[in-house]
């Protein structure tokens, strides 16, 4: 049986799942690179000034509507692109959610046009994802050379003078991740089999994300810390900025995956997040009620994730109308991770605080089916 691959990319097709950001956002990136007039690093695509904005939004003189792709402090977004300026490496250190991985890509597809140089960091992570490989064959054939020899994503970004991205640092085993000291104190990566080193030219970046709170992350040397610039991408400031991130993101993913608008969605959203929020921090919204928090993050991704699926859920099962019964499962999906402890936090919280909540009775009665 013979297979037959089409080698258009998937990209070029329009059939991606999820497209990368550079190619997602191209109209975005080729207006801005067409009026960008202020000075650039070597090989940035643009110039800082149109980085940040192509990451928090605006509009152009022509009138062409940058959207945000990240919603905070706009002087988080101008210490991270100015660092990538530097000769210093980017950590965006932060709870889980908070779209260190989503700015790690923009900052990327803005900078370098490429965000796909990419180490992805996981507990089984080896030293020659971030260093170099062999090509065994090649190897045992006609010993070490540089034909055999595989790059990493880093070494690539290195020798071209791009952005390498490792996600999930402190994943990583302590040892591999000490790995990249040498390339980011002297900006050179050795292959002693080879008696060579490869030197990272002009434009040469990095940037890492890590989160301290998960289970099963390895902190960082001091060594290796004093390498990067650290920028905390934090929780927004407030319930509406959360919804309109949540908003946003779900519309997004909605049209990828051809999911039906959803046109009364929104006080969907605002429970989800209220509930979320208020769990997060322990107390209400109005500051009266002390509440126990569950083991889990409950995240804004957290958040896009339940509410996408009680999206899909409307439209595949109800009446296109996102409505309570949608999300609940979800939302105990999401706070109840401890079966024993996180069940009883719920519980209370619904007994407690839903219940009682002024137009919030469908909800409560949503939750408690799922619940039981």
């Amino acid at each position: 049986m013979s297979v037959s691959v089409d080698a258009t990319p998937v990209e070029a097709s329009g059939s991606a799942l999820r497209p990368h950001a550079e190619h997602a956002f191209a109209a975005e990136l080729a207006a801005l690179a067409a009026q960008d007039d202020r000075p650039r690093p070597a090989r940035w695509k643009l110039s800082p000034w149109a980085v940040a904005t192509y990451l928090l939004g605006g509009t152009l003189p022509d009138g062409t509507v940058i959207t945000p792709k990240y919603v905070g402090p706009r002087r988080i977004v101008e210490v991270a692109v100015t660092t990538l300026a530097t000769d210093r490496a980017l950590l965006l250190l932060g709870v889980p959610g908070t779209a260190k991985t989503w700015v790690s890509e923009h900052l990327a597809a803005a900078v370098s046009g490429d965000s796909t140089l990419l180490v992805q960091g996981t507990a089984g992570t080896p030293e020659e994802a971030i260093r170099y490989g062999w090509n065994y064959a090649r190897l045992l054939a006609h010993g070490p050379s540089r034909d055999a020899l595989v790059p990493s994503p880093v070494m690539r970004a290195m020798a071209e003078g791009m952005t390498a991205r490792v996600e999930e640092l402190t994943r990583i085993p302590a040892d591999v991740q000490d790995t990249l000291i040498t390339i980011l104190s002297e900006k050179t990566l050795p292959i002693p089999e080879l008696g060579q080193e490869v030197q990272a030219v002009r434009g040469f970046n990095l940037i890492a994300t890590a989160n301290d709170r998960d289970r099963g992350v390895n902190d960082l040397s001091s060594a290796l810390r004093r390498r990067f610039n650290t920028v905390v991408l934090p929780l927004p400031e407030s319930a509406d900025a959360e919804v309109d991130i949540v908003t946003r993101r779900v519309e997004q993913i909605g049209r990828s995956l051809d999911l039906p608008a959803a046109p009364d969605g929104i006080e969907e959203i605002h429970r989800v997040v209220t509930v979320f929020r208020e769990l997060r921090d322990g107390i209400t919204a109005d500051g009266r009620t002390k509440l126990k928090s569950p083991s889990g993050t409950l995240s804004t991704a957290e958040a896009i994730s339940v509410v996408t699926s009680g999206l899909a859920l409307a439209a595949h099962f109800g009446d296109g109308v996102l409505r309570p019964g949608d999300v609940a499962a979800g939302i105990l999906g999401a706070v109840v991770r401890d079966p024993a402890a996180d069940r009883v936090i719920w519980q209370e919280y619904l007994e407690t605080v839903v219940r009682e909540r002024d137009g919030w009775k469908d909800f409560y009665r949503a939750c408690r089916e799922v619940s039981v």
